[in-house]
Parts: structure tokens; C-alpha cells; sequence
């Protein structure tokens, strides 16, 4: 992988349904959806400006879940609302290690000397849920919570400097691409008659008849009422230490000896919500709290105190 200066055009219509000469969520992307997939070893590389990196996998495997996160017949991971156009996929990955490592490159406007950064993680997981309209499987919002269990992370100062030179690269692509998806975000949320079709999905079992109203409140419960990215680290202990290079340089000349961080954080937790309007509410957020009831009364106080001054300009 290599990223670009200027993000791509998005992907369009899904390839699967194009493939199979169909417009809408049908039996291909069912097929797709159930398969469990089990890959030994995968390796990534990513080339960057100012660093290149790679991330190996091992015993990666993916498959389908229902609501709960559980393995459990297929027909129960995905829900169909016909009176919405809309379905609900929910998708598992694990994996035995990661090994993440990254360096800076000849050109790049890193330090001469540079230490390379190294990860080496256990057992993880990612949840992926995903909206899509069932006339065009267009993602319409997605969900993704990458948990880890304990982490032992040991840096040096040079590396925790590469780090952020690393993420500074890295931030301007980003934003370009946060602001393309914002640009091609959409406005509401059209509600779709669903197309003729003999191949509905329900998430009753067989030889249970689906109620309309039933199935719009177990959609509702698992609905994704905007895109969110989740980070979950139930244990970290991040040690940052001198390296030799600096005590030989720096420490060492004034007689001084090399120092050592020790930090621990349980149950860390980032949540990232990029389409979030200010103002909106907040009460389908992961960690919602009586607390942001404060925060958005203040956020629609500028809302409002914004619109107020762009009116009179």
C-alpha cells in the first residue's frame, strides 16, 4: 500500500453485485458475507513520503456474527428492515499476533539516525458493523471497535519522537480524506421501498412470520445512527526510556544518568465520531453519560451564536 497526496474517488457500487449482474442486496452478497476465512500468515506494507512501515498477521480469521458477537447461524447476523431499504451486517476479525514495525525513509525529513519503531501485540479482535441500502449496497454508516487485551509497549525517547513525526506525515492525508467523506456524506437518511425481490433477509428463524413493527425496533437497537471508529486496550504499560545514543551524547557529558517512564492505563478507551454535527445529540454514542447533556447545551449555544453572526454577514 502506498499512500496517495490526494485521496482517491470512493470505490461506488459494490464489485460482488456488479459481478453477479445485480443492483441490489442479493444472494451473492449473502454467499460472500457467510464465508469464514482463515488466513495463516498476512504481511502489509505501507510506503509513505517520510516513513514505510508493515504489519504481519498471524492466524488471522474472519467470519459472520449476530448482534451480540457471537458465532450463531448466518441468518441471524444481518437484519433486513424492508420498509427502511436498509441492512445490518455484522463482521468479526481475530488474530494471534501483530507485529507492526516502521522506519523512516532516505528521502523523508526524518532525522538522519533514526530508531525504528517496533509493536509486537497478542491476540486481538475487530468489530465491524456495517449499513448498507439493499437497492445499490452503498455503506451508508459503519461502525469498527479494535480491542486488544493486555499490551506491553517499551519505547525509547528517539522512537516516541519518530512517532510523532510519523503521525504528523501522516495528518494531511488524513484530513484530505476525512474532508472528501464529509463532502460525500449524506444529508439525511432517505427511506428506500424495497425493490421486488423473492430473496428477503429476515433475522427470525424459519417458520417464525416477521412482524413489521418487531423488526423496526430490532433494527433500531442495533442501528448505526452515524460512522464511528472505537479503540479499547483493557491493560497498557507503556515504559519510555533513554536510549544510548542520547546518554552517550546528552547525559553522559554532564555526568548525569538516563531516566525511565513507567505508565499504566486500564481500560483505555479512544472513540472517534468524524460525521458528528455540532450540536447533534449525543445519546447513540458507545459511552454516553449524564455529563454530556452539559456539553451539548454549550455546543448548541455556539451553534447558534455561529449562525446568528453568518446571518448578519
Amino acid at each position: 500500500m502506498r499512500t496517495c497526496e490526494e485521496p482517491r474517488p470512493p470505490n461506488g457500487q459494490s464489485p460482488i453485485a456488479l459481478a453477479a449482474g445485480q443492483s441490489e442486496y442479493g444472494f451473492a452478497e449473502k454467499v460472500v458475507e457467510g464465508m469464514f476465512i482463515v488466513v495463516n500468515s498476512i504481511t502489509i506494507k505501507i510506503h509513505s513520503k517520510a516513513f514505510h512501515a508493515s504489519f504481519e498477521l498471524w492466524q488471522l480469521q474472519g467470519y459472520s456474527v449476530n448482534p451480540n458477537w457471537q458465532q450463531s447461524d448466518l441468518r441471524l447476523t444481518r437484519i433486513t428492515d424492508p420498509q427502511r431499504g436498509e441492512v445490518l451486517t455484522f463482521k468479526e476479525l481475530t488474530w494471534q499476533t501483530l507485529r507492526i514495525e516502521a522506519d523512516a525513509t532516505d528521502n523523508g525529513d526524518q532525522d538522519p539516525v533514526t530508531t525504528p519503531l517496533r509493536l509486537i501485540t497478542n491476540q486481538g479482535r475487530i468489530q465491524i458493523s456495517l449499513k448498507r441500502r439493499t437497492k445499490d449496497c452503498n455503506v451508508m454508516a459503519s461502525k469498527l471497535m479494535f480491542l486488544l487485551d493486555d499490551l506491553l509497549w517499551v519505547l525509547t525517547d528517539s522512537q516516541l519522537k519518530a512517532m510523532m513525526k510519523y503521525a504528523e506525515s501522516l495528518s494531511e492525508a488524513m484530513e484530505k480524506s476525512a474532508q472528501q467523506r464529509k463532502s460525500l456524506a449524506p444529508e439525511s437518511v432517505q427511506i428506500t421501498p424495497p425493490a421486488p425481490s423473492t430473496q428477503q433477509s429476515w433475522s427470525q428463524p424459519f417458520g417464525v412470520s416477521p412482524n413489521a413493527s418487531s423488526i423496526g425496533q430490532y433494527f433500531d437497537k442495533h442501528d448505526m445512527k452515524e460512522s464511528s471508529y472505537h479503540l479499547l486496550i483493557s491493560r497498557l504499560d507503556l515504559h519510555i526510556c533513554d536510549d544510548s545514543h542520547s546518554r552517550e551524547s546528552g547525559a553522559l557529558k554532564h555526568g548525569m544518568l538516563g531516566g525511565a517512564m513507567q505508565l499504566t492505563f486500564r481500560r483505555m478507551a479512544f472513540d472517534y465520531y468524524p460525521f458528528h454535527r455540532a450540536g447533534d445529540a449525543c445519546k447513540h454514542w458507545v459511552r454516553y453519560s449524564e455529563a454530556m447533556e452539559t456539553r451539548g447545551q454549550w455546543a448548541k449555544k455556539l451553534v447558534s451564536e455561529f449562525q446568528s453572526k453568518i446571518e448578519k454577514l
